[in-house]
């Protein structure tokens, strides 16, 4: 990792000690300040010396013990001081990479690479901090072998590739040049570039979101009303209880409203999206920048949802789930596909995902989804009967299975419309309440993988729910036997599936 490293990691730690001690000693430390005047002062000042020292130690040596290494199948990642551990990340099974650079190493032009794999809790391995040109280049070479691409073992020594170089194909660049590779044993000079022998894939831009619509976006959203809320209601209780005090009882509300209003906008600004023979490229981040690639057929499901307050201008709000991000401190950045979308970027986005719907008339099955209601667009719509366990949204539960993928409908007031390709299909379930059962009702559900979106319809009639059940299985199982390999450039092994 870059010299730096320690710098850049060390000073959260110092920071999380006074603050602790603060909390725990500040009110004994003023007291005693008071008896002992100065000399109590000068005793912590020694002492917050002292542990700057041992963290600034305890970082150099993780940092001298920390190093990887990247073969043909995995990288590879040894940490630890007394205990050691040595993980490893099989890049065949990788979903995500992901480059991203916090406030403070932004400044001094470092990058924290993360590889998402499909794991569970912790399952991603992280490379922080590495230089930013390291990090893309490192970035295009994991994505290359993912691919099923293959190092050469003859040539010249290799050179590091131009940014504004002709971009060539990976094939024909793994002919030029070989590769060489630091070894857990052998450590490279931090000084030395990290050097690729695949050019980096081009990429076409899709979508941006002007920063005008992301703040008008978040002033009407449900945060923003929230906050609105909590604002009178604090006026109105300082005025009532004529005492200034009553309105710190609300503080933790306010606190928190604005708090979700400035994440969206500090986690959607500067949004762009643009797809590549790697797959998905989507870059945002305001105080801390994020370039996240999601290879091709790694989409697990995705949603389009919005709320009340988006229906005059026809905003959606656009999420995925990818196996490894659901389970991720970062997930709500992470699983964003599009933060505020027209209905035409709506439609480009779920193009990025699905690019082949299975429908002849994709634009109008989607306007059908997003904005139908009973049989609108041919889906399957809740039967009259199941108004009487949700009188207001029952008109707009519906499902609609087309040859690539299952679309679920719901939400009246807040909007939503579920996708899930049949070949990423986890699992299938069937719910059914008392009152269900008593109406001859029953809610269908798609298991994913962990995220923010969980595929559903509800109180569809029992018999429909369960013949879809049992061709929803067939088709999950045909669609998987045809689906691209993991490796998205080798050839498909292709068996055929069993008869639906």
């Amino acid at each position: 990792m870059h010299p730096t490293t320690p710098a850049i990691k060390g000073w959260k730690i110092v920071v999380a000690v006074l603050a602790v001690s603060w909390y725990q000693l500040g009110e004994n430390l003023r007291e005693l300040s008071k008896v002992h005047d100065v000399h109590v002062w000068a005793w912590i000042l020694v002492g917050l010396v002292v542990v700057a020292l041992i963290v600034s130690v305890y970082s150099a040596l993780a940092w001298r013990a920390t190093r990887f290494n990247v073969t043909d199948d995995a990288v590879h990642l040894q940490t630890g001081i007394v205990f050691r551990q040595q993980r490893q990340a099989r890049l065949d099974r990788l979903q995500a990479v992901d480059v991203v650079q916090p406030l403070l190493a932004r400044l001094v032009g470092l990058s924290e690479l993360k590889l998402e794999v499909a794991g569970g809790h912790g399952s991603a391995v992280s490379l922080a901090f590495l230089k930013e040109a390291d990090a893309d280049a490192l970035r295009t070479e994991l994505l290359a072998l993912a691919a099923g691409l293959q190092r050469p073992t003859t040539g010249d020594e290799p050179g590091v590739a131009e940014a504004d170089a002709p971009i060539k194909s990976a094939v024909d660049a793994a002919q030029d040049v070989p590769p060489t590779r630091p070894s857990l044993t052998k450590r490279r000079a931090p000084a030395d570039p990290i050097r690729t022998v695949f050019s980096e894939a081009p990429e076409r831009p899709v979508y941006e979101l002007p920063m005008p619509r992301l703040l008008w976006a978040s002033l009407r959203s449900g945060g923003a009303v929230a906050l609105v809320v909590v604002v009178v209601a604090t006026v109105v209780a300082m005025i009532l209880a004529r005492d200034v005090g009553a309105a710190f009882v609300l503080f933790p509300a306010l606190l928190g409203s604005a708090g979700f209003m400035w994440t969206r906008i500090n986690q959607g600004a500067g949004f762009r999206a643009a797809i590549s023979p790697d797959g998905i490229r989507l870059r945002h981040g305001l105080t801390e920048s994020r370039a996240q690639t999601v290879p091709p057929g790694r989409v697990q499901a995705i949603r389009l949802s919005q709320g009340l307050w988006w229906r005059g201008p026809d905003w959606w709000r656009i999420e995925i789930n990818v196996a490894g991000y659901g389970q991720s401190k970062d997930q709500a950045s992470e699983t964003v596909l599009h933060p505020v979308a027209t209905l035409a970027e709506a439609m480009t986005a779920v193009w990025l995902v699905l690019p082949d719907l299975g429908v002849p008339d994709p634009q109008a099955t989607l306007d059908a989804a997003l904005h139908g209601r009973d049989d609108d667009g041919g889906f399957t719509p809740a039967p009259r009967r199941a108004r009487w366990v949700d009188p207001l949204g029952w008109r707009r539960h519906g499902v609609l299975v087309t040859e690539r993928a299952l679309l679920a409908r719901s939400g009246r007031f807040t909007r939503q419309l579920d996708l899930v390709p049949h070949e990423r299909t986890q699992s299938l379930g069937l719910a059914q309440g008392p009152v269900q059962r008593r109406l001859g009702l029953a809610s269908f559900v798609v298991h994913s993988t962990p995220g923010p979106v969980s595929a559903s319809v509800s109180h569809l009639d029992g018999h429909v729910a369960a013949a879809l059940l049992d061709e929803q299985a067939a088709r999950a199982r045909t669609a998987r036997a045809v689906a691209a390999p993991e490796q998205w450039m080798t050839a498909p092994d292709v068996h055929p599936g069993p008869a639906a």
